[in-house]
């Protein structure tokens, strides 16, 4: 049987050791405060965003909420944005998605000030993390990168294979592998025998939103497994991309779901909001 990793575990000490920075924050007169902006009415995205400001609670960061209805135009939209990057009790901006379809997601992306950009996703941020400058990191990489730390998992010098090309997580992920001096193979939905590639992998991350699509023969007896899917299987039980009870046995270290990955993503979040109020100040 192999580790599992504890998402929830890390995210409680994490949490703590924010709370203190916001702490010292607050004692200098600056209170961090996150702007979440919801359009529309999707079930996961209202849970999401309700885990965000619950973070928000537990760490002392003030939260503003934004709560759209489904018709609001995409220059309603952009016009909030702009409202918000000049507001300086502002210092985190986060549009939830997925978008309504009439509302272009760039464009609205592109308007957030890439110094309130806590999701990192505005093109500049992208492409300052190309270069390992970036203020922010992708939260859900980041926090992936936090619980290899914890663990005391050395990438240098591994192989990791990333199964998906995403910008959210897949392109993201291999960066802050690449800087971690990881040799690195991404696959995708057009890579040819794919467990010819996964077989290989020191270090296995799947983010294909495939319900266990990842089975035992695909992966190297020892590996470092890390599962970001949010599925739901046949039962309608929520699962990852990895078949847990297939592949648990095989390999070394493996992330749960739920109770893995996702708890990372949200406090990673939270650090990127502290790092942009701290930016104020500096």
């Amino acid at each position: 049987m192999s580790k599992i990793i504890d998402g929830k575990s890390i995210r409680d000490k994490e949490l703590k050791l924010y709370k203190n920075r916001v702490d010292e924050l607050k004692a200098n007169g600056l209170l961090p405060c996150l702007a979440v902006i919801l359009v529309g009415n999707d079930p996961a995205s209202r849970v999401y965003v309700n885990n965000k400001k619950k973070a928000c609670e537990n760490v002392g960061i003030k939260s503003l909420e934004f709560a759209l209805p489904e018709e609001t135009s995409e220059s309603e939209v952009i016009n909030l944005v702009k409202t918000l990057n000049r507001d300086i009790g502002v210092h985190g901006i986060l549009c939830q998605l997925p978008l309504p379809g009439h509302i272009d997601k760039e464009k609205v992306i592109n308007t957030i000030s890439p110094m309130k950009d806590v999701d990192c996703f505005h093109p500049e941020n992208v492409g300052k993390l190309f270069l390992g400058k970036s203020h922010f990191v992708p939260c859900t990489p980041m926090g992936i990168m936090t619980m290899l730390k914890y663990e005391g998992i050395d990438v240098s010098g591994k192989h990791c294979v990333i199964i998906g090309r995403s910008d959210i997580v897949g392109k993201p992920m291999a960066l802050l592998m690449l800087q971690s001096n990881a040799t690195v193979t991404v696959c995708h939905s057009k890579t040819s025998n794919l467990s010819s590639y996964t077989k290989q992998a020191d270090i296995l991350v799947s983010a294909v939103g495939k319900a266990k699509f990842v089975k035992k023969d695909m992966v190297k007896s020892g590996a470092v497994v890390i599962d970001v899917g949010m599925n739901k299987d046949e039962t309608g039980k929520l699962c990852g991309d990895i078949d847990f009870d297939e592949v648990k046995d095989i390999c070394s270290v493996i992330t749960p779901v739920p109770g893995g990955v996702g708890p990372m993503t949200i406090t990673m979040l939270i650090k990127n909001t502290i790092t942009a109020a701290q930016a104020q100040i500096n």
